[in-house]
């Protein structure tokens, strides 16, 4: 048994790729995309079909050239996803526009939009998960669509208080992300030990999931963004883990045992926490300094991903 075995008996592993190929030879249960691994997997050349099939798709539904290619650039998504879940039993994450993280309302009207594409083409909605910023906005955005049958992935999570609202909002899926935690320290040279137990990315996930567990929240945490097999194997146990084609096959190199290190305490008996008010929430993250500058750095860098998406398909419609 090799370690991404040993791995898969205590925790869900999740591939983190655009890539068809990649997601097929490691035979996940679930798979998760961003605008960034979008746009890299359509450079390759064997991914070129999709421009094709989503300018296609586009120029039938009609419109201005700003509507023909907000329309193709959702359809590669589509597109792609449609593709993973071919070969996986599970679900895939889809992400919206980054640019539409502090408005609920086109939030939700993208939501309904990308599930309406995917509807189109036979997949029930029960196997999508709409990838949403977690800001304020998006977590009022993703408890609205849950009460359509609309499951969602807060994702770019790195606060306490954002996990704390995804949980009061009752979210399916949270992604906190360890490897971009640990960049932040790591630049500031707050790194004080190179043992994956004091890794601050690793230590916040436990925090949450200690905390998720112990209050009874549904929410499903997924630990997201590694930068080595370290981070993976200390969080091993969590609900779930998305991991880069890279480290996955890493992990299945080596024959070392897994053990599980993530053990849910007992529910408490007292009631949850009153949850956060908006304000309160703006307070406590923004008490963060890391999660403040990694959150807007991460919805940033999401967004000009998304644009790279439209030139590109601007240029061949």
């Amino acid at each position: 048994m090799n370690q991404l075995e040993s791995l898969k008996q205590h925790t869900t592993v999740v591939v983190d790729s655009g890539d068809i190929r990649f997601i097929q030879k490691h035979c996940p249960e679930d798979a998760t995309t961003n605008p960034s691994l979008i746009r890299q997997a359509i450079t390759l050349p064997q991914y070129q079909y999709v421009f094709r099939d989503a300018i296609n798709y586009a120029k039938i539904k009609g419109g201005n050239l700003f509507s023909q290619i907000e329309n193709a650039v959702d359809r590669i998504s589509v597109i792609l996803g449609l593709g993973i879940l071919k070969i996986i039993p599970g679900k895939v994450s889809t992400e919206i526009d980054a640019r539409l993280s502090f408005n609920t309302k086109l939030c939700v009207s993208k939501a309904r939009k990308i599930i309406s594409m995917y509807e189109e083409d036979g997949v029930s909605r029960s196997r999508i998960l709409i990838k949403l910023a977690a800001t304020w906005e998006a977590v009022l955005a993703a408890k609205k669509l849950k009460e359509e049958g609309i499951q969602s992935n807060l994702t770019l999570l790195f606060s306490f208080a954002q996990a704390r609202i995804c949980a009061e909002a009752g979210v399916f899926l949270i992604s906190p992300f360890v490897g971009r935690i640990y960049d932040w320290y790591k630049s500031k040279s707050l790194i004080i030990s190179s043992q994956a137990n004091k890794d601050p990315g690793v230590i916040s996930v436990k925090k949450i999931y200690c905390y998720y567990k112990k209050y009874g929240y549904v929410t499903i945490v997924m630990g997201a963004s590694f930068r080595n097999i370290d981070q993976i194997l200390a969080l091993s146990g969590c609900d779930r883990l998305t991991i880069s084609p890279k480290l996955l096959s890493e992990l299945q190199e080596c024959s070392n045992c897994v053990s599980r290190e993530l053990y849910p305490p007992k529910i408490s008996l007292k009631s949850k926490p009153i949850p956060l008010s908006r304000s309160e929430f703006y307070w406590m993250h923004n008490e963060d300094a890391m999660a403040v500058e990694k959150l807007s750095e991460g919805i940033r860098q999401f967004g000009i991903d998304q644009k790279e998406l439209e030139n590109i398909v601007r240029s061949k419609i």
